[in-house]
């Protein structure tokens, strides 16, 4: 019989806060145990796994998996926020065992730190360029957090810098209804599509994978690569660069050196990944057959969620970016290309752009909830003073 914590929040409420203040409920929600059992955005009841050291052994259980096929046939899954079942989509989020196991080595070669490294000159030059084109005063949120990790990846993959709009439209339309979703994978497909006409990461990892993947499903592997890049990055984005000139406007106050860098760009990062990760809760994981966890027994098909937004002060999580990524065997491929491309972005704010400030006060700025399972972001990052060093 599966046992019901008691508790007085919802995790998935929605608002609009400081950037300093915590997310909503997770006091609460941690009060009440390292399992809590809540009603699910879309109906029904759904384990929430509240501290670090459970995370890791849930996370790494092979009776919790992440296939939706599993979900509960009731849920709509745009409110849900789920993808297509593995059955139905080759996905590096929704495999399991082998075929799981042969996309991470499909990518993993790919995305690997060396790799990013030697990237991480050309990533600083898109972030330069694209912050001066801005003029004098932009909000960075609108004009430069989504645009900037689309043209890394693209470049990554082979996708023409001409095309760079309609990645942005789409991945802007699949926050939209059913109708804008549909036209959103549309256009996905022809970028996917256009980037396999050139030379970069698409094409290569087609080499990688086995003759018998199709098209399609090519494409569809093309479209969580642009998707997810765009979606990690953009949100962690706002964060980190409010916090470096937030802190620049503080020393410039007390006459600190103007444009110094952060003593750890790599060590400033993962803080803000750690404290605002790009996901308030891990993927979906579903229950395959009776598990007890902290004296909690989940029958199978029951919905399961790591907390990620309330395990930042949570020694468990580990260093670095603590659980922002995942952990386990579908921990996120591209870590370390948000990493290095985070830090790029710092790099080029900090050295090339020495005026660049805050064009509000940053009590003003404002995180926006928007409930369920979806990321958290900055509302506006108003940002004056954006001319390049001479």
């Amino acid at each position: 019989m599966t046992q019901q914590s008691s508790h007085g929040t919802c995790p998935f409420t929605g608002g609009t806060h400081r950037p300093d203040e915590p997310y909503p409920g997770r006091d609460v929600l941690r009060a009440a145990g390292p399992v809590v059992l809540t009603e699910a955005p879309a109906g029904g009841p759904v384990a929430v796994v509240t501290t670090a050291a459970l995370a890791r052994v849930v996370l790494g259980d092979r009776r919790i998996v992440t296939d939706t096929a599993l979900a509960p046939s009731t849920w709509d899954p745009r409110v849900a926020g789920l993808e297509p079942a593995a059955a139905d989509a080759l996905s590096l989020t929704t495999a399991e065992g082998a075929p799981h196991a042969a996309l991470r080595r499909a990518h993993a070669p790919m995305l690997s730190p060396r790799r990013m490294r030697a990237r991480a000159g050309a990533m600083r030059d898109a972030a330069r360029e694209l912050l001066a084109g801005l003029g004098d005063t932009a909000d960075l949120t609108a004009d430069f957090t989504t645009r900037y990790p689309l043209t890394v990846v693209g470049d990554l993959l082979g996708l023409p810098r001409a095309m760079i709009d309609d990645a942005v439209d789409a991945c802007r339309r699949m926050l939209g209804d059913a109708a804008d979703a549909a036209a959103a994978m549309g256009a996905f497909a022809r970028l996917g599509a256009a980037a396999m006409e050139h030379d970069g990461l698409a094409r290569e990892l087609r080499g990688r994978l086995p003759a018998s993947v199709t098209d399609d499903e090519v494409h569809y592997l093309l479209f969580a690569l642009i998707f997810a890049g765009q979606l990690t990055t953009d949100i962690a984005l706002g964060f980190l660069l409010a916090r470096v000139l937030t802190a620049r406007d503080a020393a410039q106050r007390s006459s600190t050196r103007r444009g110094s860098p952060p003593a750890d760009v790599p060590a400033l990062v993962d803080d803000v990944l750690r404290r605002d990760p790009p996901a308030p809760f891990s993927l979906w994981r579903f229950i395959t057959e009776e598990v007890e966890l902290a004296g909690v027994v989940l029958a199978p098909r029951t919905p399961v969620l790591v907390d990620l937004a309330g395990l930042a002060d949570d020694p468990g999580a580990g260093p670095g970016s603590g659980m922002a990524f995942g952990a386990g065997p579908h921990v996120c491929a591209g870590i370390h290309l948000a990493r290095t491309e985070l830090a790029a972005a710092v790099d080029v704010v900090v050295t090339d752009f020495p005026d660049a400030r805050l064009a509000v006060p940053a009590a003003d700025l404002r995180r926006v909830d928007p409930g369920g399972v979806q990321g958290s972001r900055l509302a506006a990052l108003p940002v004056a003073g954006l001319r390049p060093r001479a």
